[in-house]
């Protein structure tokens, strides 16, 4: 990668567990199979890691890592996350929109990076974004951002008029809709049941690594299982829909007299919002839920042409290049897979 952006990659595959193949109702795609073979040895050698790690700050400073640690020495602000995480995005809108330095660790979810130890010490539930300012450790969104508002600040000197209770009831509003059962609803079964698959192999995989935290592991299998199991229910899935219709019906009629969610001014409410928008875009339902409000509509395009939303969202998901952030993990997964190197 090229400017201000430093991809610093560790090796962590040195010992690593080879898991058998505990699936077997689930049928591999072979068409490209044997391409996939072909290509595996030179992905590997040029990437015989877990997953990369971008280091950056707003300001274009790098940071290397220490001892593929999540940059655990460093005493910067730091942020775990990853493009794809709706929470990560949230964060990081709100990081760009205040201004705010911090170093910014990628951790993908669908490699499993989230599941390895030094993360899952630091945060057992294993879920992004995970914000760390020295030794004070956030992991909840709502709490992260309530925090960068206050640095915010006392940095200016200077109380946010936009932060009051309507905000702060927007944001839990938004937040109470959970997008993961409809983003895997919307994925391809086979290859959402590939990366579920793999996924669990990478737990086992870790457990066996670090015995210590094997209940942690369980419980995370259990979850995974869970989530499964919803996403075969038909009533959890229209649940899911209807909870979300009626929030965009509800920022709809809002928007009727406001330029934003919670006033006239682009506030932490809409740092809320817009992932959820774009999570919709990215699953290619806009025309569908969001062309069909017309203040919606007109919302999505003003809040798409804010720096932040360029910098946080648009470098990866803006036209090809979500195929492009796409199809790496994909490949990732498949060769990862393919060798069982989990």
């Amino acid at each position: 990668m090229t400017g201000s952006f430093d991809v610093a990659v560790r090796s962590h595959c040195s010992g690593m567990w080879r898991g058998g193949d505990t699936d077997k109702n689930l049928t591999r795609d072979r068409d490209d199979s044997e391409f996939m073979r072909r290509t595996s040895r030179q992905l590997i050698a040029n990437a015989s890691v877990d997953d990369e790690i971008l280091v950056l700050t707003s300001k274009g400073l790098n940071t290397p890592l220490l001892d593929n640690s999540f940059g655990l020495g460093s005493e910067a602000m730091q942020l775990y996350h990853h493009p794809y995480s709706l929470d990560s995005q949230r964060v990081r809108l709100a990081l760009e929109e205040k201004g705010i330095d911090y170093t910014s660790y990628h951790v993908n979810p669908i490699t499993g990076k989230h599941m390895d130890s030094s993360f899952f010490r630091m945060n057992p539930n294993a879920k992004l974004p995970v914000f760390r300012n020295g030794s004070h450790i956030i992991l909840d969104t709502i709490e992260i951002i309530e925090y960068l508002e206050r640095i915010a600040e006392v940095s200016s000197g200077v109380e946010d008029a936009t932060f009051g209770r309507e905000v702060l009831e927007w944001m839990r509003k938004i937040r109470e809709w959970d997008s993961k059962l409809f983003t895997l609803a919307h994925i391809p079964d086979n290859r959402r049941l590939y990366v579920s698959k793999f996924l669990r192999m990478v737990m086992i995989a870790r457990m066996a690594e670090s015995p210590d935290l094997a209940s942690a592991y369980h419980r995370k299998l259990r979850e995974a299982y869970d989530t499964e199991d919803k996403l075969k229910d038909p009533e959890a899935l229209r649940r899911s829909k209807d909870h979300l219709l009626r929030l965009l019906d509800e920022v709809e009629t809002k928007l009727e007299g406001t330029s934003y969610v919670a006033g006239n001014e682009f506030s932490m409410a809409d740092v809320m919002l817009v992932p959820v928008l774009a999570r919709l875009s990215l699953l290619d339902l806009e025309e569908e839920y969001i062309s069909s409000r017309r203040n919606l509509a007109e919302y999505w395009v003003v809040v798409r042409s804010r720096p932040s939303y360029k910098k946080v969202v648009g470098r990866y998901f803006n036209g090809w290049r979500k195929y492009a952030t796409l199809l790496k993990t994909w490949m990732f997964v498949r060769v990862r897979s393919l060798l069982r190197k989990y």
